[in-house]
């Protein structure tokens, strides 16, 4: 349950602390004392928009926040799905609303985005508003009620499992025969995809080795004409190095017959034209084997036709690979198409007729919740003060959806012996308020919401229907959290806790405050309420009574 409402710079509200209890709480105060803005805080902790406008004027920021505990089973598996602790069953949201638009939600002080706060709000608070009302005027909502009342959600999700079951199917039919429509243009797209890649054979990643392949060679072409043309020079040529340095040695030969000297001179040139000889060997190896020109060309031809493939389909060799395997996959595929396209419809038949099968069965539980419903209904009316208004649900049945074949529509009967006709063209906003809140009051004890709240329910009803209103509130207080915002004093006698909402203003600002009012607070206000300020000193005594008497 919601245990405590903090604000702060909250539109004519500078600071509020607002403790409430378990059972029935409800706000009262003069009209334009901004009982609507503890709504729009609630509103805004919980995720929903607020305007920036609703910071106080000359303020940064307003902040709220709302401390909740216990909070359900399904509130702690959200928060443990993100990631966010429950500590001691309780939870404390935060919603800081910035004066230039922008807000920051927390989870029990760590920041957290806005959208899960109002996941989070879905399960602990159900606000009703007199908008609320536009539900019972909606026929498509009505069957959304009528579901909520079930406790036995069985039927429902077996039919919605089948049905989900035949538009996968549905879509996949539709989706072949989509792809048979285009067949023949699919088919030569297919064909030329095949007839480019596969007769190259590309092995994985054969791009880059053919590349590097292609360098090589192209180095050993360029290594074997340097080398061919020092071996040339050194040893090959006509005018070779080699040779000269013989002849030279043949002449040293002769000069060393004239003179001894010249022995050393002789076997340096020996040396020298031996190591010529060792060099030119050496280049010969160093040259390496260079492809022959027909190795060279295929090499290149194959390189040339894998480029061109690659930025003609945008990819490289393995990309090439995996679209041919690809489109061999879907050219099989579509050879096969009207075999899948018969069987496929086949299995759509026979979904239809088993959600065909599970709609009746979900039309005839549905049929025997509208008639507990209505009983329940009725009786929550007869509380209400309006003991001869019947309401019936209308079941029709049309096409197949995600909710059945079932449309439903809330009818009532104002009197006895008049045929029941649409709630819109025969109710008050009185009898509005009413019927929602028997509905709130069916439903509740099914849902799982801890916390109700009301704005303004009594909008258009007074006297005994008001009385009746109050004790209703109070009764369904006993099941859930039930905050009221309330300007009648029949209502105001049944709460078990009473915030008084006051605004004070002077030449400067105007502000808001809320205060938890006491047995004597309550007497003077149920006595504003029911004749004004300055109340006679009967006023007060009837005032009393009737809060002693609502207490009893």
């Amino acid at each position: 349950m919601l245990k405590e409402l903090s604000i702060q710079n909250l539109a004519v509200i500078p600071s509020a602390i607002i403790p409430l209890e378990e059972n029935l709480n409800v706000f009262t105060g003069e009209t334009g004392a901004g009982k609507s803005i503890l709504i729009h805080g609630i509103q805004a902790v919980l995720g929903q928009r607020i305007s920036k406008d609703m910071v106080r004027n000359g303020c940064k920021k307003a902040v709220v926040s709302a401390l909740f505990a216990p909070i359900p089973h399904e509130t702690a598996a959200i928060l443990a799905e993100h990631g966010y602790d429950a500590e001691d069953d309780s939870l404390l949201l935060t919603r800081e609303i910035s004066a230039d638009g922008g807000s920051i939600g927390r989870i029990n002080g760590r920041t957290a985005p806005v959208n899960l706060l109002r996941t989070l709000g879905e399960t602990l608070v159900n606000i009703h508003g007199q908008h609320d009302n536009q539900v019972l005027l909606r026929p498509e909502r009505h069957l959304e009620v009528l579901d909520r009342f079930g406790e036995d959600d069985a039927p429902l999700n077996a039919y919605r499992r089948e049905f989900h079951q035949l538009q996968a199917t549905a879509r996949q039919l539709n989706e072949l025969k989509k792809a048979e429509q285009n067949k023949a243009a699919r088919l030569q797209q297919l064909q030329a995809i095949i007839e480019d890649i596969a007769p190259l054979d590309i092995q994985p990643d054969e791009d880059t080795a053919i590349e590097e392949q292609y360098l090589a060679a192209a180095r050993a072409e360029e290594t074997s004409e340097i080398t061919a043309l020092l071996r040339q020079m050194l040893t090959e040529g006509d005018e070779n190095i080699s040779d000269a340095v013989a002849n030279a040695c043949v002449s040293m030969q002769q000069l060393m017959a004239k003179t001894e000297d010249a022995a050393p001179l002789y076997q340096r040139l020996r040396s020298v034209n031996a190591e010529l000889k060792d060099i030119s060997d050496e280049l010969y190896t160093l040259g390496g084997s260079p492809l022959s020109p027909a190795e060279f060309a295929a090499l290149n031809q194959r390189r040339n036709a894998m480029n061109t493939l690659m930025v003609r389909y945008h990819t490289d060799a393995n990309g090439l690979i995996q679209l041919l395997q690809d489109a061999e996959n879907e050219l099989d595929a579509i050879s096969n198409s009207a075999d899948a396209i018969e069987q496929l419809s086949l299995e759509k038949q026979k979904l239809l007729q088993r959600v065909t099968e599970e709609a009746k069965r979900l039309s005839a539980h549905r049929k025997t919740l509208a008639e507990q419903f209505a009983a329940r209904v009725g009786e929550e009316l007869a509380q209400l003060d309006m003991p001869k208004v019947r309401l019936e649900v209308a079941m029709t049945q049309g096409k197949l959806t995600a909710n059945g074949m079932d449309q439903a529509e809330f009818l009532i009967s104002a009197n006895p012996g008049e045929p029941p006709k649409p709630i819109a063209n025969i109710a008050s906003g009185g009898e509005l308020s009413r019927l929602m809140l028997a509905l709130k009051s069916v439903i509740a004890k099914r849902d799982a919401i801890p916390t109700l709240i009301f704005d303004e329910i009594d909008t258009g009803v007074s006297g005994r229907a008001a009385q009746k209103i109050g004790i209703k509130l109070r009764a369904l207080a006993a099941h859930s959290q039930v905050i009221c915002v309330t300007h009648l004093a029949q209502l105001a006698t049944q709460a078990q806790h009473h915030l008084l909402i006051e605004k004070h203003s002077d030449d400067h600002s105007t502000q808001t405050r809320v205060t938890v009012l006491d047995m004597q607070g309550r007497i003077g206000e149920i006595a504003r309420i029911m004749g004004g300020t300055a109340p006679s000193e009967l006023l007060l005594k009837t005032a009393e009574e009737a809060l002693l008497a609502a207490q009893k």
